[in-house]
């Protein structure tokens, strides 16, 4: 990852602050897809209290910035992609974000593989920043950004970032893929995510606590999905959301209330 301490918040420099990792989809919007303002509030709150909020998302880039937006955090981190993006937001940058590491794989084999095995299983390949050229539009809110439908030799020819799949039985593709070499990560009972090997959203964050300066001591990560429980492995004090899954809930250092309840909002609350 190429990072600098230029690219620090000032606020990061020599305090005992802590890193904050948010999920976004379960733990801070519900099925409305709206951020209550209460938890806008305490995100705030936290952040002029001079802790990182950094949001850590299976959702590409280009879902994660309005959520940004929306939460007031022009300044800082994202980690989008479950790990494969890394950005830095500042208002100071064209656009408002610069890339700041992008890890990618070959997703050739992994269409071949899924074509052979469910050739009705709809893909698609995120153009970082733009959206996603798929096999067939998927409906409306399934995924950020805009789709461009193409061959499937239109998705490979170039490395990507993420590869989505979804359909009827794709999670009996999980070992499979895995044994590409790719990490395969379910996000629901019809949808697997595809990303570079050994890659999770635990192995960015920590590479973003090294740079910012925070004690491993002083790591917060709450979430609600499998793709969570790297990173509620990695922090300190890893949380589960009440709603989630029991494997995620049981390997958690606690568990929170529901997204219903605001539970991301109680954990907010005690760093303040």
């Amino acid at each position: 990852m190429v990072m600098d301490e230029r690219q620090v918040s000032p606020q990061a420099v020599g305090t005992p602050l802590a890193l904050v990792a948010l999920d976004i989809d379960g733990t801070l919007l519900g099925r409305d897809m709206v951020i209550p303002a209460v938890t806008i509030e305490a995100v705030m709150r936290v952040r002029a209290a001079g802790h990182h909020v950094v949001l850590a998302s299976g959702r590409s880039l280009v879902g994660i910035l309005p959520v940004a937006r929306l939460l007031g955090i022009d300044r800082g981190w994202v980690v989008a992609s479950n790990g494969a993006v890394v950005a830095r937001v500042s208002q100071e940058l064209p656009g408002g974000y610069a890339l700041v590491d992008v890890r990618t794989f070959d997703v050739e084999p992994v269409v071949r593989l899924v074509r052979a095995a469910m050739p009705g299983v709809l893909i698609g390949v995120e153009e970082i920043g733009w959206g996603y050229r798929v096999t067939e539009r998927f409906a409306d809110g399934l995924v950020n950004g805009e789709q461009r439908v193409v061959r499937d030799e239109g998705l490979w020819g170039m490395p990507v970032s993420r590869a989505i799949l979804r359909g009827d039985g794709v999670l009996d593709l999980l070992g499979p893929l895995r044994s590409l070499g790719v990490t395969a990560t379910p996000a629901g009972p019809d949808w697997i995510d595809v990303t570079p090997v050994h890659l999770s959203k635990a192995t960015v964050l920590e590479r973003v606590r090294v740079l910012l300066g925070v004690e491993a001591a002083r790591t917060v990560a709450v979430g609600d999905g499998v793709n969570d429980l790297e990173m509620i492995a990695w922090s300190a004090r890893g949380v589960a959301m009440g709603h989630a899954p029991a494997a995620v809930r049981d390997a958690a250092d606690e568990v929170t209330g529901t997204i219903d309840e605001h539970g991301v909002v109680s954990v907010l609350h005690s760093l303040l």
